[in-house]
């Protein structure tokens, strides 16, 4: 919601806020705390918790939809026949099955493999997984798959699951039950379809407390099985899976069919290359991650604000975030066409070949509000 709001408000656009139903408590808060700050000027937020009713049916083409959620709800948005009929902009954000790929060239022994493990680790358990650019296939040489999986297994089982108010606890609950059964139904297709759990995979459905394991499975054929590229477990959940050479690599991270975020974990600039010109495609962002980068990088779900943070295909593509590109985003732009001095004039700029303002005063001695664009001194040339 955050992300949205700066870009409308810079942009002079007021802004409507429909949370989910399994959020809106959490975003009524937080709206609460922006109006009782007097930061913003009345009439610049609204919020709307439960149905939104005809709401789009009453936006023309000044308005814009800019919607954050599954792939499914935002396609049944983007073909709404008022905002197909009026055009009304429309920017979406879907989430996606990302993935982080170690490169052929890292072994055990390099500082990468280490990033690598702890990339993905952090990617699994921030906001219990539950995040729209979380890793959710992870892939691998054929040779570092055992390496990888005792690694990964290793770390994940440390983490402690619960209240994160409490000390030593590494990752909370769900959003809600409905969610953690949600979780539960996807990793079961996942396994029926021919995954392997190689740790966690099974949540106590009747225990307070929306909670879900860190869990981690292995595909061993990820080009047979297409539903580890389609189904999205969104909780701490990501499958393993190898691949044969970097081509294999670049086609199986293209198997998401579009994605918000991807990262490669090599040292080698040559691989990285190889690697961005076949996958980047089928990417909104990727990460290149190695030992000299990895002291100042924001992380694989993290972009910078100048970043594009969108994805093509499933991933929704839109673009959103991305600094002075998301105002845009909420502006109408025009041309405007005429002559220097017209332009001149119409934009209070001055422009170059626009005539001039010739006064006795001197530019340098006047108060900044007499200033106009156009003042000019012409001085004489003295031979």
């Amino acid at each position: 919601m955050l992300e949205k709001l700066a870009p409308t408000w810079l942009a002079g656009m007021p802004a409507i806020i429909k949370p989910a139903t399994a959020t809106a408590q959490l975003t009524q808060a937080m709206v609460k705390a922006i109006i009782d700050s007097g930061l913003v000027p009345n009439g610049a937020i609204s919020l709307i918790c439960g149905g939104a009713g005809d709401l789009l049916d009453h936006l023309d083409s000044q308005d814009v939809v800019t919607f954050t959620g599954s792939a499914h709800t935002g396609q049944q948005l983007r073909v709404h026949p008022n905002l197909v009929a009026k055009s009304v902009p429309f920017t979406m954000e879907a989430d996606s099955l990302n993935c982080c790929v170690l490169g052929d060239d890292v072994t055990p022994e390099q500082p990468e493999f280490a990033l690598f493990i702890r990339e993905v680790v952090r990617e699994m358990t921030t906001k219990a997984g539950q995040k729209c650019t979380a890793i959710r296939r992870i892939i691998v040489p054929q040779a570092q798959v055992s390496a990888v999986s005792e690694a990964l297994i290793a770390r994940l089982q440390k983490v402690v699951v619960g209240d994160p108010a409490q000390e030593g606890v590494k990752m909370g609950a769900l959003v809600n039950s409905e969610q953690r059964q949600d979780v539960q139904d996807n990793v079961n297709r996942l396994v029926e379809a021919g995954c392997e759990v190689l740790l966690g995979g099974k949540a106590d459905l009747s225990a307070a407390g929306a909670f879900f394991p860190p869990t981690l499975l292995f595909c061993a054929q990820p080009d047979e099985i297409s539903a580890v590229h389609a189904i999205e477990a969104f909780g701490p959940v990501a499958t393993l899976m190898p691949y044969q050479n970097t081509e294999h690599a670049m086609t199986l991270a293209r198997a998401g069919e579009g994605s918000l975020a991807g990262t490669l974990v090599t040292a080698s600039g040559e691989l990285a290359r190889e690697f961005i010109l076949g996958a980047a495609r089928a990417h909104g962002r990727i990460q290149v991650l190695n030992e000299e980068s990895s002291a100042e990088s924001t992380g694989h779900g993290s972009p910078l604000p100048q970043l594009v943070h969108g994805g093509p295909g499933r991933a929704g593509g839109g673009e959103e975030l991305g600094g002075l590109r998301a105002v845009k985003h909420y502006m109408q732009r025009t041309a405007i066409q005429g002559s220097p001095t017209m332009l001149a004039a119409v934009s209070q700029q001055w422009v170059r070949g626009a005539q001039v303002v010739e006064d006795r005063i001197h530019p340098f001695r006047k108060y900044f509000e007499e200033i106009q664009p156009g003042d000019s001194l012409l001085t004489r040339v003295v031979p």
